[in-house]
């Protein structure tokens, strides 16, 4: 594949810049939206603990999976179309929420909007590094700060539209958000398709996202977002019954901790993929990242009741390891073709590991009686990351890695 020179984008760079910041915006809106307003749902399409539980596990298990089909779409479409394609899927899944008439629907719905969102995943970090290579760590800044915004804002917001409007239009207003996306990147489609572009630019070889198994530093940046994953998903499934259990808190005290944790890893958004683009050393990140888990486990574990927000603050910077992974992808390739398949390749093992965290909380609540085992199951497991750190802390590509052991071959 040929790389085309940089400058022969500038004059598409104002339109990927809109379409990137309206894509992030609305990237994970339909992740935490439904769980705010499930009982007003309920009323209308009767569901139970089970069926909120399907629901709650479809975005990692969505994600996994089109992680790891998303570069044969590139393939076949490019980078540009396949955007057009992740949005249109998130409106109509969003509409076929809206107004699902039983809970099958709501389920189909909710994995349409959700493998928009998966393919969407995969498409920022190669889209970065395509149309601004030299600004990595400030575009992934952006991208992240505004991926966190759009799982918090809808969560925030269902309820009060929900009561003011009814649910229907809590779960579809933020079809809005994709048609306005849809522009740019119609655009840029369009663009790209009249200028030849479309065919040499973004497109994953077939081999390659396979060929990442050869690769030290895919497996690494895996492990990170696995660590990443796990650790969030299992917070936010269980962390108000593990309150529960080891403090005295009440349930609603307990759900403004939950908020803490997913809100304290929005400042490290603002400066941590800056801060992998200009360190010699990026294991610095990763160590700290692990640190952050390891000490908000041993304090819940230790003392939960002392400074119990203490505790939940920092697991709740754990997950800065997210978009130390989000900024490596386009750090550690060195072509557009190995940013998309490292791209799928890390979140389809990160979420495929992530999706687990949940379930094996609870499989080891349900042996032991209690959440002490659970914390230190989820401690141990955030451990393996610090080995990623130190396979990660100075600069390799994933193309020389491949190709070194093919000759080894």
């Amino acid at each position: 594949m040929t790389e085309t020179d940089p400058a022969r984008l500038a004059g598409g760079r104002l339109l990927a810049l809109a379409g990137i910041i309206l894509a992030a915006l609305g990237l994970r809106t339909a992740v935490a939206v439904v769980s705010p307003i499930a009982d007003q749902i309920a009323v209308d399409i009767p569901f139970g603990s089970i069926g909120l539980g399907l629901l709650g596990m479809l975005p990692p298990v969505a994600f996994a999976i089109f992680a790891l089909l998303t570069p044969a779409i590139v393939h076949r479409l490019g980078l540009e179309r396949t955007m057009v394609f992740a949005i249109i899927a998130s409106i109509a899944g969003h509409l076929l929420r809206a107004v699902a008439p039983e809970f099958g629907t709501l389920v189909a719905g909710s994995i349409i909007v959700l493998i928009g969102t998966g393919v969407g995943n995969v498409l920022m970090p190669p889209l970065v590094r395509r149309y601004f290579p030299t600004r990595i760590g400030l575009l992934t800044t952006v991208v992240t700060t505004l991926m966190s915004v759009s799982t918090a804002v809808p969560s925030l917001l269902a309820a009060p539209i929900a009561s003011a409007a009814g649910w229907r239009l809590a779960l579809g207003v933020w079809a809005s958000i994709g048609v306005t996306a849809l522009v740019p990147w119609i655009a840029l489609a369009v663009r790209q398709h009249r200028s030849g572009d479309d065919e040499s630019l973004g497109e994953a070889e077939p081999t390659l996202l396979t060929s990442l198994r050869k690769s030290p530093t895919a497996w690494s940046l895996a492990a990170v977002m696995a660590t990443s994953s796990f650790g969030a998903y299992a917070a936010f499934a269980w962390l108000p019954q593990i309150l529960a259990e080891r403090t005295t808190l009440d349930p609603v005290a307990a759900g403004a901790l939950l908020s803490l944790y997913g809100l304290a890893g929005f400042p490290a958004s603002l400066v941590v993929p800056i801060l992998a683009a200009r360190l010699r050393n990026v294991g610095v990140l990763i160590y700290t990242g692990v640190g952050f888990f390891v000490a908000g486990y041993l304090g819940l574990l230790l003392a939960p009741q002392t400074a119990t927000w203490l505790w939940v603050l920092l697991a709740g910077l754990g997950p800065m390891l997210f978009p130390v992974a989000l900024a490596l992808i386009g750090l550690r390739s060195r072509t557009h073709s190995g940013s998309v398949a490292l791209s799928g390749f890390v979140q389809g093992v990160g979420y495929t590991i992530g999706s687990l965290g949940p379930l094996l909380v609870g499989l080891l609540h349900e042996a032991s009686g209690g959440y002490t085992v659970p914390l230190i199951g989820m401690l141990v497991l955030s451990l393996p990351a610090i080995i990623a750190g130190f396979r990660l802390r100075g600069p390799r590509y994933v193309e020389d890695e491949i190709a070194a052991a093919d000759a080894r071959a």
